[in-house]
């Protein structure tokens, strides 16, 4: 559905976007993240034909943006950092407004509108003022004058910056419905909002691509294998002894006694080997209960820094 091809863009001397190259597929919800000037918001508004590119091309659907601006634009729609909102209007004034400026059939257009409205829960302010309300509903306003024209794709820049945790909540979960009928580009600072409506995730640096996967994919490429932690009653010489017999541990580390006689043991399998099964089988043999297993994937949050961080000590 989207296709960027050595996207570039240059301010003088700096460049702010660097030869990025990515597909998002039908269907799907992209996490773009980076640090403040990464680049995120210069490469949407560059996918979003706001502002032209230096080089490189944005394909919508087949169809290059500067060949075919009107037809791309019409299949997206756009929620900024700071959503365009007429604060002087009504709720209603402004999406009957946004209807019009994108040709929204007019005997279609209430109905649309209430849809919408419905869809993002701001039917009982439309009568009320944009300037009146407070951020969460603004931001759902913003929200909503993207969904208008039932655009294909969805461009999400900071979507929940400036809510409380119960309106990051409500967008999140928007967010994840409206991703059954949208391919969507969510950028956005708060990882864990990433890492739970994404399935796949680029990490952006100095306009530069720096790690693109699914955030499962990343946290074992980072950790170097799939690690479990595991409790285990016992005595920590016994348990050590049997899981070293277990075939295809690359590492073993004791980190001793969390619960009484029990021990925490942290087990590091070879590549992409699922040790699980082994593991259970070889400790129930040796009548040692297995009190608690669980992989020790890297959150998103750790991902990050530590791209982030190995970036900067390259550069």
């Amino acid at each position: 559905m989207i296709q960027i091809k050595n996207l570039t863009k240059r301010f003088g001397q700096h460049t702010a976007v660097d030869h990025l190259n990515f597909t998002v597929g039908k269907g799907e919800i992209l996490g773009f993240l980076g640090p403040n000037g990464a680049g995120k918001s210069t490469t949407m508004n560059m996918i979003t034909g706001y502002i032209s590119a230096t080089e490189g091309s944005v394909i919508i659907d087949g169809m290059d943006i500067v060949d075919h601006p009107l037809e791309v634009k019409s299949k997206i729609g756009y929620l900024p950092e700071f959503p365009p909102l007429y604060p002087e209007m009504t709720v209603t004034e402004y999406l009957e407004f946004v209807s019009d400026i994108k040709k929204v059939d007019a005997a279609a257009k209430k109905e649309s509108m209430e849809k919408i409205m419905d869809l993002v829960k701001i039917g009982d302010v439309q009568g009320r003022l944009i300037k009146n309300l407070s951020k969460g509903y603004k931001q759902r306003v913003g929200l909503a004058q993207a969904l208008i024209g039932r655009p294909e794709i969805l461009i999400l820049d900071e979507p929940t910056v400036g809510l409380d945790p119960k309106q990051i909540i409500e967008i999140r979960n928007l967010i994840k419905e409206l991703g059954k009928e949208h391919t969507i580009i969510l950028s956005s600072h708060i990882l864990p909002e990433v890492s739970a409506v994404c399935e796949q995730v680029i990490i952006i640096n100095k306009g530069k691509i720096v790690a693109s996967d699914t955030p499962e994919n990343l946290s074992k490429r980072l950790v170097g294998g799939n690690q479990l932690i595991l409790r285990v009653a016992g005595a920590e010489k016994e348990v050590m002894n049997t899981v070293k017999t277990v075939a295809g541990i690359s590492y073993i580390e004791s980190k001793g006694e969390r619960e009484p006689d029990s021990v925490d043991i942290v087990v590091e399998s070879e590549t992409e080997e699922d040790i699980r099964k082994p593991l259970f089988f070889a400790l129930s043999q040796a009548k040692l209960p297995i009190l608690m297993m669980k992989s020790m994937d890297l959150t998103l949050e750790e991902i990050f820094l530590q791209i982030i961080t190995e970036e900067e000590v390259v550069s």
